[in-house]
């Protein structure tokens, strides 16, 4: 594979508003988790990722202020330090404080966690890089392989297209929804923590249910978030919307390890108080299906580049285009309820497969979304991760209850949050 280094580069169209919108409160850092058969050996996951980073230079930059725009610069200095992890999920990453980098990694007992800046990479990327460092590590310890060279996956890449620009086409263009969602309101945790819940399930089990329904696993999940949102604020009327990230690498056969997803909204509006969860399920499935098609998701996509091409907000200094980003992102952050993002069920090279037992992934809290669901897969396990910064649990609750009323075993499990809070 080709190790080419980044002197500078334009952030791509989904990164350019992260910047301008992240701090303490609300980081846009998101996890993703793999979990070993075996304890982690701090020592030789320091010397997997100090090999891994070189080789990908999209991870291995800083983020830059110029005049017009923030952009990345190679980043110079050491990876950055493996540390046991003692601190809530998700937090803000200050690159000064992290020898300039956008990314940590952290390990606990079995568990390799990388944190994810979301301006150098989304899912798709952040999971090519953990595969990579969590192959490198596990030959170190296995196999006291000393090569510093090799990759071990045909499916690593370190291409840095930007697919964005690529397939914008100016003749389709279609704006996001911005009447406001409902919000789900309540008690909230001090500032940075974040109580998160997993609930393990079969896939096989959840195939069979999907197939009595005639819907597929992600519109299943879905459509039971936005049911148990409704069914813990039935005096709300107003619609209940759902991010919902499409990766758009299948549908253009892209395969950069920049951002390259477009959000779209599963939506529901209830007007009254006895909707069945067959109701909601029938109305968010049909949806989103009338959504996700390449010729719908070519005019989002093109009206977000739309945005960052037009020539006068190009020429507005960095100081005063922050503060336009923030006022565009508050009305469309407050047009949607949550987020569920899924990763997908990931694959991993077959001489590797017995020393891993599983995957999470966790996203933090954004403007007006105080909860917020991740869908990972591996083998048979799906794993649904609930990330919120509300004290109540009831619509975690609500959507485990339904899982139950459809026969699906799941096994719950929490970072111990809400032992504390109840």
């Amino acid at each position: 594979m080709e190790n080419k280094n980044i002197k500078w580069e334009k952030l791509d169209n989904a990164a350019i508003l992260f910047p301008a919108i992240a701090g303490t409160n609300m980081t846009n850092v998101y996890r993703i988790s793999v979990t070993l058969n075996e304890k982690i050996e701090p020592e030789k996951l320091q010397i997997a990722l100090d090999r891994v980073l070189p080789k990908f230079p999209g991870f291995k930059v800083s983020l830059k202020l110029g005049f017009f725009w923030y952009y990345f610069e190679e980043n110079k200095n050491p990876s950055p330090i493996i540390e046991m992890e003692s601190d809530y999920p998700c937090r803000y990453i200050d690159q000064k404080k992290n020898n300039d980098y956008l990314f940590k990694v952290t390990y606990y007992e079995n568990r390799i966690n990388l944190e994810v800046f979301h301006v150098l990479a989304d899912g798709v990327g952040g999971i090519n890089f953990l595969l990579e460092l969590t192959y490198h590590y596990l030959d170190l310890v296995h196999t006291k392989n000393e090569s510093q060279d090799m990759y071990y996956s045909s499916n690593t890449t370190t291409n840095r297209e930007d697919s964005f620009l690529k397939y914008y086409d100016p003749e389709k263009i279609k704006k996001y929804p911005s009447e406001k969602a409902l919000i789900v309101r309540g008690e909230k945790m001090l500032p940075g923590e974040l109580g998160v819940i997993h609930g393990v399930m079969s896939v096989g089990n959840l195939k069979r249910v999907c197939e009595k329904y005639g819907v597929s696993i992600n519109e299943y999940l879905v459509s039971n978030f936005i049911y148990s949102i409704y069914h813990e604020n039935m005096q709300n009327k107003k619609p209940i919307r759902i991010a919902v990230p499409v990766n758009l690498r299948p549908y253009f056969h892209s395969t950069t390890t920049k951002n390259f997803f477009i959000m779209v909204s599963a939506e529901f509006k209830p007007s009254r108080m006895d909707y069945a969860f067959e109701d909601v399920l029938k109305e968010v499935s049909v949806d989103l299906r009338s959504k996700i098609t390449k010729e719908k998701l070519k005019e989002t996509l093109s009206y977000n580049v739309s945005n960052e091409k037009n020539l006068i907000t190009r020429a507005v200094p960095l100081v005063l285009k922050n503060i336009a980003v923030r006022s565009v992102y508050r009305k469309a952050a407050l047009a949607n309820t949550s987020t569920i993002t899924n990763i997908g069920n990931i694959k991993v090279e077959s001489r590797f497969e017995k020393y891993i037992k599983s995957f999470h992934a966790i996203l933090s809290i954004s403007l007006g979304q105080s909860i917020k669901g991740t869908i990972c897969s591996y083998k048979d396990d799906l794993i649904f991760t609930f990330s919120s910064n509300l004290v109540t649990t009831g619509i975690q609750r609500a959507f485990f209850r339904q899982l139950a009323l459809d026969d699906i075993d799941v096994f719950i499990e929490s970072n111990g949050v809400y032992d504390e809070k109840m």
